[in-house]
């Protein structure tokens, strides 16, 4: 499943100068799953990955003070779109559309957060994230920002996602 920005933004409740996702590029369901249609259980799910894009460029705002003319994403702005590219794997969970759907996405924790290379523009960013365990409401994601198939950086995402 793909989704451009104005489904991306359908689904997250994220807007501009806060919404870090431009896109979904694909939707991997775990092996168990290949060729069912859903919906899916979320702990049907634990397996599944994500992935998603992000442009990184003179635009983003948080840029023009961090820092002024050596502009670098901030890893709390880096571990925000990982935790906003997590949910998505959960649209296969949803029994109707999206905008008719009720979705409510709260990030609880992050683990294990490392930046392994400076994030700056120009850059496009796969955010790339496993659904690990499901407990109740909550879910653990693996996730990753990588430009270029090398991990800029990582962590371990902990939300409580609510589907009505």
């Amino acid at each position: 499943m793909q989704m451009n920005k104005e489904q991306v933004m359908r689904f997250l409740p994220h807007r501009d100068p806060f919404l870090f996702v431009d896109s979904v590029k694909e939707i991997i369901l775990p092996e168990a799953l290949a060729g069912q249609k859903g919906p899916f259980t979320p702990a049907q799910l634990v397996g599944g990955k994500s992935i998603c894009t992000f442009r990184v460029d003179d635009s983003v705002k948080v840029l023009e003070g961090h820092f002024p003319g050596n502009p670098i994403l901030p890893g709390v702005v880096q571990v925000e779109m990982m935790a906003q590219a997590a949910s998505f794997l959960c649209t296969n969970c949803l029994d109707k559309p999206i905008e008719e759907s009720k979705i409510e996405v709260a990030l609880i924790s992050i683990d294990s957060a490392r930046f392994r290379k400076p994030v700056v523009p120009p850059m496009d960013l796969e955010i790339h994230s496993v659904l690990q365990k499901v407990r109740g409401p909550f879910h653990i994601y693996e996730c990753q920002l990588l430009n270029n198939n090398e991990v800029m950086s990582e962590c371990t995402v902990m939300a409580s996602l609510k589907i009505n």
